[in-house]
């Protein structure tokens, strides 16, 4: 059964809606934290200086930065023209020569077979259209050309927070998961076609914060779908919180009263055909 399934789904208004939720907070806030995943990335996929890359619902920029800091020709691009405006000034406070542009995932207006290296982290995962995502990836690689990707895994600690935020605020009728990107299942579906291998490799991203409430108080106002689950949940906004909540107490291997919360995610490596 494809898990993936597009059928039966209004992708042009999920995609909109998702563009709202994404715009309506600053994830720069939180993508910042994040910067250590785009380095890991690069060094997983050994990255050259020089190789001419894209990152793909880049944010503010991590995978970008870390690129460019290796000398490579980079092409940042996202389609919530505010966030990418973050990584513009990141790049400029380090003098770091990017060139940045508003761009869809799921129609990407580059020629075909244009860069050496597509990366994306915890980023292309939320696209509306998943398959339509992976051939426009596929499509504007190289043959022999890296896609290099960091997807949140269903059963980590983002996947339960998914969850939990399901259980009070539903996801609009037929959307996937985006946490199916973090299965080897769904990869080879999404890219076995168009690979000559593929690599997945388990890592971990470690939430550091003062407190849970710290952490509840920063997505609460920058994560734009934590933003976005509270509004809607209204009333049962509480109960909501206290499900945040005992997932971050049941995660936190903190012993100092702040909050020290490991992640899993996957690391995927795939050789274009």
């Amino acid at each position: 059964m494809n898990q993936i399934s597009t059928a039966m789904v209004d992708l042009e208004a999920l995609k909109a809606r998702q563009q709202a939720t994404w715009a309506s907070a600053d994830y720069s806030m939180i993508g910042t934290t994040l910067q250590i995943v785009g380095e890991s990335l690069c060094e997983t996929i050994d990255i050259s200086a020089g190789s001419a890359v894209l990152d793909i619902a880049a944010g503010n920029g991590n995978a970008t930065l870390a690129a460019a800091r290796r000398f490579c020709r980079i092409t940042s691009t996202d389609y919530v023209p505010a966030v990418l405006e973050h990584g513009r000034a990141r790049a400029a406070a380090e003098g770091l020569d990017v060139r940045f542009q508003v761009e869809d995932a799921e129609a990407l207006s580059f020629r075909s077979a244009s860069f050496d290296v597509v990366l994306s982290t915890f980023g292309v995962m939320f696209a509306a259209d998943p398959p339509r995502a992976a051939r426009e990836m596929l499509r504007v690689c190289r043959p022999g050309g890296t896609i290099g990707l960091a997807n949140w895994t269903p059963d980590g600690f983002i996947g339960q927070l998914f969850r939990a935020i399901g259980r009070h605020v539903p996801p609009p009728a037929g959307a996937r998961s985006p946490l199916l990107w973090g299965t080897d299942a769904t990869i080879h579906e999404l890219f076995g076609d168009g690979a000559s291998e593929i690599a997945i490799h388990p890592r971990k991203f470690v939430f550091r914060y003062l407190s849970a409430d710290h952490f509840l108080d920063t997505f609460r106002r920058w994560y734009g779908p934590t933003l976005k689950a509270f509004a809607a949940a209204g009333e049962r906004a509480p109960e909501l919180d206290a499900d945040l909540r005992m997932l971050l107490h049941a995660g936190n291997r903190a012993t100092d009263g702040t909050l020290i919360v490991p992640s899993d995610y996957v690391e995927v490596m795939i050789r274009r055909r």
